[in-house]
Formats: structure tokens, sequence, C-alpha cells
């Protein structure tokens, strides 16, 4: 049994934006600071997946080794997509992108462990030696209490599902924890038309 991550939550989310509880999940994680559209940007992505795809394939080999259903949940699983927690050091102008913060980060399965990470990391390290590597942490987050929406077209069309996430934080009583936010890309940004792209939009609230 493999596990697809688009047949569940919280990757079928509408484009009507919803109150969510998310749990703790665990991420390999990489954090950095400026324009997503510069180079230095795609090195930190390209770290994130050096990893993600041994860690895949070795357990998938695992695996077929043992009886896994007395041990995990799956026997495979696709790889999860891309995301950020995105933040800015310029709050007065959330256009300034040479001033954003972010950690990106792909989801792993709860069964990934740090031996797991250990071996992926030195087996990445001899095929081909990554500049970023080393800054790659297996972590847990926990986002709490969120709303989210799912924002079709171009990243510059944020704002405009950001305010639709506002309004129903005002209908519920809910205030904004900070200036950071979550998005998921659901396409690919590499492949995908900017008007076609998918991306879940998500930050984290409190009661008023």
């Amino acid at each position: 049994m493999k596990y697809e991550w688009r047949k569940h939550a919280p990757y079928k989310t509408k484009t009507k934006p919803e109150y969510v509880e998310v749990p703790t999940q665990q991420y390999l994680v990489i954090a950095g600071a400026g324009d997503p559209n510069e180079p230095d940007f795609s090195e930190h992505v390209g770290a994130l997946y050096s990893l993600a795809y041994p860690l895949k394939m070795n357990f998938k080999k695992f695996a077929q080794t043992i009886d896994w259903q007395d041990q995990y949940p799956y026997e495979d699983y696709t790889v999860f997509p891309l995301e950020g927690l995105w933040s800015t050091t310029n709050p007065e102008d959330l256009t300034d992108k040479a001033s954003f913060t972010y950690q990106i980060m792909l989801r792993q399965p709860d069964f990934i462990t740090q031996e797991w990470f250990a071996a992926a990391i030195a087996q990445a390290k001899a095929k081909k030696p990554h500049p970023y590597l080393d800054e790659v942490r297996l972590v847990e987050i926990t986002d709490g209490p969120a709303v989210q929406i799912l924002h079709k077209g171009p990243f510059d069309t944020e704002p405009a599902s950001f305010a639709k996430l506002d309004q129903l934080c005002q209908d519920l009583g809910l205030t904004r924890r900070g200036y950071h936010h979550r998005e998921i890309y659901l396409t690919d940004v590499r492949k995908t038309a900017p008007e076609k792209a998918k991306t879940i939009l998500r930050y984290f609230v409190e009661k008023a």
C-alpha cells in the first residue's frame, strides 16, 4: 500500500476559506532569507530533495525485506509537496521580497527516524555533495489553530486570498499570530504556468 498525499487532508483544501486544527507533523527543514526568485533559494530547495528521494527509496527497499504491515502503515509513499513558512524583516512593505525570511520544507512520514535521516545525509554526501546539506534538519512542527484557503493563480495575486482569510477571522472572532504564514505548493512552479498554479495558504490564529 502506497501513501498518496493528494488523497488526504489538508491537500484537498478548497477555494473557500476554512478554520483547521493542524496536528504535529514531521519535516525536512532548511532556513534561508532573501528573494525566492534568486538562485540561492533554488539551492536550498535542492538540498531538501537530495535527501527526500533517498529517504523514500531506502524505506521502500527496507519494506520489501520485512512484513511491513506489522510495523508500518504503508510500504511506500509519494514524496510530499514543497512547503514554506514565510515571514519578513520589513512588515511595513510585504512586497519587499529581499526582506523575506523562510523555512522551506518537505513533510516526512512519522516512521522516518533520525537514524534514517542520518543515513540519507551520509548517502547524499557520498553521491553528490551539496553545500547546504548540513543545514537540513528533521524536526516536528505544530501549526495548531489556523485558517487556510486554496489559492489558484500567480503568487503575486495571493493578497486577494489572504483578504478572504482575514474576513473569516473577523467572522469567527480570531486574530492572527504574527506575520508568518505557510504555503503548500500543490503544483511544481518549474512546470506549471503561473495562472494554473495551486497553493494552499495558511496562517495561524487564536481567539481575539
